[in-house]
């Protein structure tokens, strides 16, 4: 470490003791980010603007892309004498290891084969289901009650409530793959702060169901079209202490699963029309961060992206031009469904709630209903005989 500026009566060409590493302080991560970046930025790489830790470097007829998580790197691209001659520069500024081909990366398992490519957390669930004693327990089909809506009960508290945080952390990770435990994990989060017996028994539910198949993950075929498509749902009214409703999303490229969330919505929605319609403008803000994203990555799509809904409402709403006594308290923020529409972003088409997909993101469905909804999420257990 230099000197700071300023110090004086020391001599030249001295540098600072540390008492205490400077890698936890909160201004590292940003400095690191800093460094990497104008060395990448010298060597011909260009931060994109959709995600700023994703790096680019194109020619005519190449491509490499340098995905960075702190100081773990993911190289790809068609050009193999450039992604060698940027490891060897990475290596002699920074002194990286090179561990080939992707197989680990931040927890995540990936397996490469002629089909396509796997990416789950096995080892990562396996030693939770250790750790909290679960190894042993009775599996469950389902990874939360349909009967039962979590809420701030007056049970007893539970005795452990950092032990709670914990577990639902770790859970919350494991989202990263696992998008059939997203929503009962977006339920669990909400009482972080105060939780009891009955919020920690359905914290084991979802472990009991974790481990029916521990080595499930998302499958990447690599035969899939390139046509981005999107289903957008909501749950109105769906926490019962705020009333507030639930918006769950999720985007296919082909038949690959590429993005998926379950939140809850800012405010309360005076109808469901209205809940699905807000539903729709988040899901309709990741379009068009993924259209970004994959212009930026040179990719074409094959046709122009979808998004469907399950509410003939909202989709009367996004179509319609004109303000009526039952849009007009509407945010102006939520028509951006309209405008991106018109614009020719993306086209509207209806669902069945039946093949809602997105509706396994808004609440807790019974067996039938959620196996048949997982069956089209491209989950894949290469574990499994």
């Amino acid at each position: 470490m230099k000197i700071p500026q300023g110090l004086e009566g020391i001599p030249p060409h001295k540098v600072c003791k540390l008492d205490k590493s400077l890698y936890g302080l909160k201004q590292a991560s940003r400095k690191w980010y800093e460094k990497l970046s104008h060395f990448l930025i010298s060597a011909g790489y260009a931060s994109v603007t959709s995600d700023p830790t994703l790096f680019i470097k194109r020619t005519t007829s190449t491509i490499t892309v340098l995905l960075v998580y702190v100081d773990d790197i993911v190289l790809a691209g068609n050009d193999l004498d450039e992604i060698q001659l940027i490891k060897n520069s990475l290596h002699n500024v920074f002194g990286i290891k090179d561990l080939g081909i992707l197989k680990f990366f931040l927890g995540l398992e990936v397996a490469h084969s002629a089909k396509g490519i796997t990416i789950c957390q096995q080892q990562y669930c396996l030693d939770l289901l250790n750790k909290t004693g679960t190894l042993g327990c009775k599996p469950s089909s389902i990874p939360m009650d349909p009967s039962q809506r979590l809420h701030r009960d007056d049970s007893e508290p539970y005795v452990d409530a950092s032990e709670y945080r914990a577990l639902v952390g770790k859970l919350l990770y494991l989202t990263s793959t696992r998008p059939d435990i997203s929503f009962t994990v977006q339920q669990l989060c909400q009482f972080l702060d105060s939780p009891t017996a009955t919020h920690f028994k359905a914290a084991h539910k979802v472990l009991r169901y974790l481990k029916t198949s521990p080595g499930t993950g998302l499958f990447f075929p690599r035969d899939s079209s390139l046509h981005l498509l999107g289903y957008s749902d909501a749950d109105w009214g769906g926490c019962p202490d705020t009333r507030r409703s639930i918006t769950g999303y999720c985007f296919f490229i082909g038949k690959s699963l590429v993005s998926w969330k379950s939140k809850k919505q800012q405010t309360v929605s005076r109808s469901s029309s209205e809940a699905e319609y807000r539903a729709l403008a988040a899901a309709t803000c990741e379009l068009q961060w993924l259209v970004y994203l994959l212009t930026d990555l040179n990719v074409t799509c094959s046709k122009v992206p979808a998004l469907v809904c399950d509410s003939q409402s909202a989709l009367h709403i996004a179509s319609n031009p004109v303000f009526h006594e039952r849009t007009k308290h509407l945010d102006i923020d939520c028509h951006v469904v309209r405008e991106k529409l018109q614009s020719g972003l993306m086209e509207l088409f209806p669902i069945s709630s039946q093949e809602q997909i997105a509706d396994i993101l808004t609440k807790a469905l019974h067996p039938a209903s959620f196996n048949h909804l997982i069956a089209k999420l491209s989950l894949l257990n290469i574990y499994q005989p």
